[in-house]
Parts: C-alpha cells; structure tokens; sequence
C-alpha cells in the first residue's frame, strides 16, 4: 500500500482541493514510481503502467475536490489503481477475444486470389493511413507498434517525454482507425493487417 506519506500531506490534499497545480505536482512526484510499479505488478506490462499513471493522476485532479475529504489518501490511491488496472485488463480481455474471433475467421477462411487481393488492399490503406500522420506520430507508431520498443525507449530515442509519446500513439491509433473506417474495410481484415 503507498503508505510513505507525503509531507505535510492534509494540507497539500487541501490545496489540490482548491486548484493549486504546484502541490498537484508534488503530490504526482511523491506517488507516480509507486503508481507505476504497483500497475506493472497487477498487468506486467510496462507500457501499459506507463498510461496507467497518466490516467491516475487525471482522475485524481478531475476529481480534486474530494481529496480534503479523504482521512487515508494511500488507501484511496491503492483503491483507485488496482479497480483501474482491472477495468483495463478487463477491457483488453474482451477485446482480445473479439480480435481472436476475427483473426481465427480469417486464418480458417478459403484463401482466393480475391481474399489475398482484399488483404493486399487493406495493407496498402494501412500504408496510407501511416503516411498521412504527422511526421512525429508516424515515427512513434514505427518505434512502438512495429518495432516493438517501450514508450520510455521512443521517448529517449526522440528526446521527448513519454507522456508525449503516448499522446502521439493515441492520435496515430485514431487517424488510422479512421481511415480505415473512410474505406469501409472489413474489421477481421483490418485486425489482420493492423497485428501482423
């Protein structure tokens, strides 16, 4: 449990309470190597500590005007990550599934030239798709989702922040999904191309 309090802590959850950006910093410098490490326990999946914290700490702040009346913000914090991390994990069960039903409907359908044909076609949309991010989403998406590499690592290969490289993902997903969607390209087909 995050138990190593802050100092002074009533009083920095008060002014958070009321606005006050400079003790929200504290508070995020104070907790987030906590968030990070307790989210990759529950998800072992280092990225997905990484938008965890993000997404913590957003709530924590839309929601500030509870915080002067919490008696134990550590409890509240370790509440608040763990019920987190299991709606994400349960998310990506169910999306899991429903991408394993469609790959599976893919891999056993009859491979015709017009199949083959359709999946050359959506991979070229993907390509498009890609080619119209932004110079910076489009080097993200390559560092991350094709060449594998943590949020941490693209960051210091672009010298940015990895909050920034997160944000550059989530648009690049978006636009392509978009696209995708613009094309009117069957969804087993796109989660084909997309995980190959």
């Amino acid at each position: 449990m995050a138990n190593n309090l802050l100092h002074n802590e009533p009083e920095i959850l008060v002014k958070i309470a009321g606005g006050d950006q400079l003790a929200f910093n504290l508070l995020f410098k104070h907790y987030h190597i906590y968030v990070h490490s307790f989210s990759r326990k529950i998800t072992h999946s280092d990225n997905l500590a990484v938008e965890i914290v993000q997404d913590i700490f957003l709530k924590i702040w839309l929601g500030r005007e509870k915080l002067g009346h919490i008696d134990s913000f550590g409890a509240y914090l370790n509440r608040l990550v763990r019920n987190h991390c299991f709606n994400v994990l349960r998310q990506l069960a169910q999306e899991t599934k429903s991408s394993a039903i469609h790959l599976k409907f893919a891999t056993d359908v009859d491979h015709s030239t017009v199949q083959q044909l359709d999946y050359k076609e959506t991979e070229s949309i993907l390509n498009e798709a890609i080619e119209m991010l932004s110079p910076q989403q489009r080097m993200v998406y390559m560092l991350c989702h094709q060449q594998g590499h943590k949020y941490e690592e693209a960051a210091e290969k672009m010298n940015i922040s990895h909050q920034t490289v997160h944000a550059y993902m989530k648009d690049a997903l978006r636009k392509i999904r978009e696209h995708f969607k613009k094309h009117s390209v069957e969804y087993s087909l796109f989660i084909t191309v997309l995980f190959k």
